[in-house]
C-alpha cells in the first residue's frame, strides 16, 4: 500500500530519507535538501553579496550538486555571487581525464567559467609518476597535500574571494574519526570547521577562506537528489583509493550507521564540542619561505614533498622531519663523495 508523503502535500511518497526518516514525495525532498542547504549558507553566514566564488570541482556526485545548488540558490534568494568551476587535474589516467569530461559538462549546463590545472604544469610531476616513484602506500599523502595547494593556487589566478567545497556530512564524521585514530589534535579542532581561513588574516594575503556548504547533507541524500535531478557525475572510484586510511574510517563509519542512523551527526557534534587544554601546542598559520602559500611549518608540506620527489627521495615528505634531514644529509655526503672520486679521476 502507497505511503503518503509526510509533509501533507497529499502526494505518494517515494523515498525515505536517510537523515530524518521522513517519508516524502521528489518535489517535498528537493524543497526539504535545498532549504536546508539554503539555511546552512545563512546560519554560518558563508558568502557575501558581491563576492566571486571558486567551486571545487571534481565531476563526482558531491561537487555536481554543489555547483547545482550553488546556482540555484544563487538566483532563488539573489546572493549576488560570481560563480566559477575550478577544477585539478591530477594525471591518473583512466580515472581523472574522464572526470574532467564531465566538469566540461557541467561548465555547459550550469553556463559557468571553468580553470582547469594540472599537477604537471603546477610541479612537473603526474599522480602516475608519483606512485610509480613511491608505490601505493603513502600516494593519498602527494594527492591530498598538492591538491589542497592546487585549489590556492587555482584561487588566487582566479581572484576569488572563497572555494566552496563539496564535503558532506559523512566526509567530516570520516575526518574526526582519522583524527582521533591518529591522535592529531591539529586537524580535530578544525576538521569541523564549516569556514576556513579568513579574508581578514593581514599575516598572508594568499589565505583565502574554505566553505563547506554541504557539511551537514548525508551522503545518501546527496546520491538521491543527484539521482532525481538527473544530474550527469562521475562515479568511478580512484585507481589509487583502495588502499587509503580512509577507507578504513568510512567502513567503520557504515558499519555504525546501521546500529545508529543518526552517529554521522553526532560525531560531527562531537567534534565541534571538542575542546584542549592550553598546554596543547597549536600549529602557527604561516607563509612557506619556498612557495608563498599557507603552510604552518618551514617549508611547506608540499614543497618538502616535491623536493623528496625531484631528488630521487620520495619518501623524504613522510613521517617525521628529523627523518627527512638525515636522509638529505646521506645524499649530500654520497653526491660529495663521488664529485671527489671525480675529480681524481680526472687528475689521471
Amino acid at each position: 500500500m502507497p505511503i503518503t508523503c509526510t509533509s501533507g502535500c497529499g502526494k505518494n511518497a517515494a523515498l525515505k530519507r536517510p537523515k530524518t526518516g521522513d517519508a516524502l514525495c521528489k518535489e517535498c525532498f528537493f524543497t526539504a535538501f535545498e532549504l536546508e542547504i539554503h539555511h546552512t549558507i545563512i546560519t554560518n553566514k558563508l558568502f557575501e553579496s558581491g563576492q566571486k566564488v571558486a567551486i571545487a570541482a571534481s565531476g563526482g556526485k558531491d561537487s555536481t550538486v554543489l555547483a547545482h545548488i550553488l546556482r540555484l540558490l544563487n538566483q532563488r534568494y539573489n546572493y549576488g555571487l560570481e560563480l566559477v568551476l575550478l577544477s585539478i587535474d591530477e594525471g591518473i589516467t583512466g580515472y581523472r581525464d574522464d572526470s574532467l569530461e564531465t566538469v566540461k559538462k557541467n561548465r555547459d549546463d550550469y553556463q559557468m567559467p571553468l580553470k582547469i590545472l594540472s599537477y604537471e604544469e603546477l610541479y612537473g610531476w603526474t599522480m602516475d609518476r608519483i606512485v610509480a616513484q613511491i608505490g601505493r602506500t603513502n600516494n593519498c599523502t602527494f594527492c591530498g597535500v598538492f591538491r589542497r595547494q592546487a585549489l590556492d593556487r587555482g584561487a588566487k589566478l582566479l581572484k576569488v574571494d572563497s572555494i566552496a567545497t563539496g564535503h558532506n556530512a559523512d566526509d567530516i564524521a570520516e575526518t574526526v574519526l582519522m583524527n582521533i585514530l591518529r591522535g592529531d589534535t591539529a586537524r580535530l579542532r578544525r576538521c569541523t570547521d564549516i569556514k576556513t581561513g579568513s579574508n581578514d588574516d593581514s599575516s598572508n594575503e594568499n589565505s583565502i577562506p574554505r566553505v563547506k556548504p554541504l557539511k551537514y547533507a548525508y551522503e545518501k541524500e546527496i546520491v538521491m537528489y543527484a539521482h532525481y535531478k538527473k544530474l550527469i557525475y562521475f562515479s568511478t572510484e580512484c585507481v589509487f583509493a583502495p588502499n587509503a586510511y580512509r577507507g578504513h574510517a568510512r567502513t567503520f563509519l557504515k558499519d555504525l550507521e546501521k546500529i545508529r542512523p543518526s552517529v554521522i551527526m553526532d560525531i560531527i557534534y562531537s567534534g565541534e564540542q571538542l575542546r584542549f587544554k592550553d598546554t596543547v601546542k597549536k600549529p602557527i598559520r604561516g607563509t612557506c619561505e619556498r612557495c608563498g602559500f599557507v603552510s604552518s611549518q618551514q617549508p611547506c608540506k608540499a614543497c618538502k614533498l616535491l623536493e623528496g620527489l625531484n631528488r630521487g627521495l620520495p619518501k623524504l615528505g613522510i613521517g617525521k622531519k628529523s627523518k627527512g634531514d638525515r636522509m638529505i644529509a646521506q645524499q649530500d655526503k654520497e653526491l660529495k663523495l663521488r664529485e671527489r672520486a671525480n675529480l681524481v679521476k680526472n687528475d689521471f
